[in-house]
This record gives structure tokens, sequence and C-alpha cells, in this order.
């Protein structure tokens, strides 16, 4: 056997099939490469007829693409699965906790654990919300968590998505495909159902609505408009839930009131799923030139009026500096250890820290600390030589701006190319509501790295999706 660096979540080190995926494999073995060629094109027909596409910011072709699929499920087991959820819970706990001390009485900064200059200095910090009382407590309602694996019990946290994490309607679209596909994979398979997660969207949105709230809340998709490279899943999610889409054109406050225009006369607005970043809310409190949002929204909401779902200011518990914090949060706030790692990462402004990451860039991955996407970061094993200089310039000139990770060895799932299954690359996003109760949706997003060898799983850096199923007993 050749020397194996990666962990194939499909294979063992003797070739022989790991149990979560022997139904699985005994199914691939049966399939001649004619028979993935055909599934693959039927899957994009189905892609294509829904109009599933995103953005790719800087591309010299057409910026809408499809989403690149692959029809080789990823699998998860139940007790792989068991361990992960009580990871994500007591994850999403802590960082609650955080935002609602931060926006409080900042205990977690008297007590020494965090430095103060990281938050209030930090430009996802937003002071508008000190003092305020979000329903129940709680900021962040619909969060993505971002996983990596690199052993058989080995998972890691990558990064917290706690602003508007996107890719939720792919994980629907992706097994609405599976199932028309391979219906009879899944009458061998016991997985876990991911559909019911627009209900308990709905369901979240409704348990946040405001105490001035009577009857039945109205709700509503925040949505920046047809050019945002989310457009179809803000599109989606409203039409799956029963909920308005709406532009902030199409909504107004008056008397401390959100009310949207409708050709029956005004409505009011009790919950708002907004798609639309901090500074862009209302041009009364932020950014005044913004035209996407609703002049006076922020004074509704801090009137408790309306509810703003992910409240403002949730960006500084995902912040790429904060994070390396995480641990700490949660031993601060829960009293526990965490379940789930984080990444190891060098903090630049250290000076020895900053000294090692100079000499090391060619084994490193360095992320802007505002960076998302995959853009405005450096992934030495496969960076130039010019490349590494002009980030260790940035570096220098900028410590602060940037964190530096160790390049991990992500864990392989077999994935069908235009010359035959293939180990690529992947991550799991799985999606977390918070309302009376955490929900989180067995699974979540699969994305892979199609290109052979490459670790950037971002749909905008050549990545594409795969259905996830999660094995019930």
């Amino acid at each position: 056997m050749s020397e194996k660096k990666y962990f194939d979540e499909m294979l063992n080190a003797d070739g022989s099939v790991r149990e979560p995926y022997r139904i699985l494999g005994e199914w691939l073995e049966g399939q001649p490469k004619q028979a993935l060629k055909q599934l693959s094109q039927d899957a994009e027909t189905i892609f294509r007829r829904l109009g599933i596409t995103f953005a790719v910011y800087g591309s010299n072709e057409s910026t809408e693409r499809l989403i690149p699929f692959d029809v080789i499920p990823r699998v998860i087991s139940a007790h792989e699965w068991r361990r992960l959820e009580k990871g994500i819970e007591q994850r999403v706990k802590a960082l609650n906790m955080f935002l609602w001390d931060l926006y409080h009485n900042q205990d977690i900064i008297r007590a020494g654990r965090i430095p103060e200059k990281l938050i209030i200095q930090n430009e996802a910090f937003c002071p508008q919300m000190m003092g305020l009382n979000p329903p129940k407590g709680i900021y962040s309602h619909i969060i993505g968590v971002d996983i990596v694996r690199t052993g058989p019990d080995d998972f890691y946290v990558l990064e917290d998505n706690l602003r508007t994490p996107s890719g939720v309607s792919y994980m629907l679209e992706d097994r609405e495909a599976m199932m028309h596909l391979v219906p009879d994979l899944f009458h061998k398979l016991k997985v876990a159902s991911v559909e019911t997660y627009p209900e308990n969207l709905r369901r979240t949105m409704q348990e946040m609505a405001p105490e001035s709230c009577t009857g039945h809340p109205n709700l509503v998709v925040l949505t920046p408009g047809i050019y945002n490279s989310a457009y179809f899943e803000h599109s989606f999610l409203a039409d799956q839930m029963g909920a308005s889409l709406c532009e902030g054109q199409d909504l107004f406050v008056e008397n401390g009131k959100v009310y949207m225009r409708t050709t029956l006369g005004p409505q009011r607005v009790d919950v708002i799923y907004r798609r639309i970043d901090d500074d862009y809310i209302d041009p009364l409190t932020f950014k005044p030139d913004s035209m996407l949002g609703v002049p006076g929204l922020f004074d509704a909401y801090r009137a408790g009026n309306v509810t703003l779902i992910n409240a403002p200011g949730t960006g500084i518990a995902d912040d790429k500096a904060v994070y390396t914090y995480v641990p700490e949060i949660i031993e601060f706030y829960l009293g526990e250890k965490p379940i789930l790692k984080n990444v190891p990462t060098y903090n630049c402004t250290s000076d020895s820290e900053r000294a090692y990451v100079l000499d090391n860039l060619e084994h490193l991955v360095v992320k802007e600390v505002h960076g998302s996407g995959g853009y405005g970061m450096l992934v030495g094993p496969t960076s130039t030589k010019k490349q590494r200089a002009e980030f260790a310039e940035k570096i220098k000139a900028r410590p602060d701006n940037y964190i530096v990770q160790p390049t991990l060895a992500l864990s392989t799932c077999p994935t069908f190319t235009g010359k035959g299954i293939s180990g690529r690359h992947v991550d799991l996003r799985p999606y977390v509501l918070v309302g009376d109760k955490i929900r989180i949706t067995p699974g979540g997003l699969t994305r892979v790295a199609l290109k052979q060898g490459s670790l950037v799983v971002n749909s905008s850096q050549g990545g594409g999706t795969k259905d996830t199923w999660v094995l019930e007993e």
C-alpha cells in the first residue's frame, strides 16, 4: 500500500470499506461508469431547471454559474453525528451568551479572558446594540458551523457563521435531487431527513416574535434584491416558509412600527429574516447612503416592535480573530471543556508567532480576519513564491488583519470525476436554528473541492456540493 496522507471517509487503510459506507460501497460496485455519468447529467438538468446558481465575483466568464454537484453522497454514522451535534449545541449556546455579555456587562473582558481592544476596536462590534435586550436573549438564531475532519475521531471547527450563513437551499435541493435520482438507495439506508428545515425556520421565527405581537406573526425575508449572489436562496426560503420576500423599498416604518406595502394596504411586520449586512439595514442608523435597507428599522427594533434575525452585531462572535478565543468562551460561560476542537491558530500580533509564520508561509494558510468565500487567503502549499512574498508584506503591515493556521489534512470522500471515482477533500456546514430550543438539521451542506489535490471547497473557488447522509440507528 502507498502511504496515505489523508483520512479516507469511505475506505480503511487496508482498502476495506468502513461500516457507514458499506451499503453505498456495494451500490457503487454495481454501477458502471456510464450510469454515474448519466446520473450527473440528470442532476445538472434538474439544477438547471430550478435555476440554482451562484455569483463568481471577479471572474472573466459569466458571473452566474450552476453549483457543481457530485452524485456520490457523503455518509456520516449516527454515532459520529451525535458527537458533532453535542459539540455544535455547546458552541452556539456559548456564543449567544458571549454576545449578551458583550452588549451588556462585558464580564469576560473584565475577567481578562479576552482583550478589550479585540472587541471595542473591531469593525464587527456594533455599539448601537449596547444595552438592547433581544427577544429571549437570543442574538444569533440561524448559524452555520464549518467543520472539517482529519481522522476517524478528529473533527475541527474551521469557523462559525453567525451573521447571514448561506447555502441551506443547496442542502435542501441536493437532497431533493438525490431522492429523485437514486430512490433505491434511500430504501436500503435509513437516512435522517433534512426536509423539515423550512418548517423549523418558520417555527423559530414565530417563537422570536416581539411581545407586542398579537395573533399570528407576520414573517418577512429581507433581500438586497435579484443581483445578490444568494438571491435564489432568499426566494426559495421565503416560498418554502410561506413568508413574504421583500426588498427595503417594500417596507416602511411609521410610529416606531414596521409595515409592508401590499395591494390591500399596509400590513404590520413582526419578524424579519434579514439577508442584508448590518451596515446597510437602516440608513438613519448605519450607512446613510444605503439604498438596501429601511429608514427607521433599527429604532423600531430597539423599541421592541419588530425582531431582526439575526440581530445586528452578531458578527463580532464569528470574527476570525475572536474565533481563537472560542474554547475560552465556552469554558467561561458554560464551565465545560469544548467538545469540538478549534484549528490551532497563530496570532500575528505576537512577535515570536509572526516570525514563525513569515518563515513558514509555504506550509500555512493565511486568512483575512474579515474575509469570506475563499477570497483574500493564501494556501501556502499551492502558492507561488511571489504570492508568499506579497502576503508577507501584508502581514508585516497589518498583523492584526490576518490569522494563520496550519494546512489541515482534510478528509476525502469518493467523488465522481470525468475519469471515474476518486477521493476529493470535503468540509461540512451543519445549520442550526436557535429559538425556544436548539434545532440542528442532521448533516448539512457538504462542500467538495473538485480540483484534484485542492483544499479550497468554496463554490466561488471551483468547489461543489454533495448530499450529506446522516444514518439513523
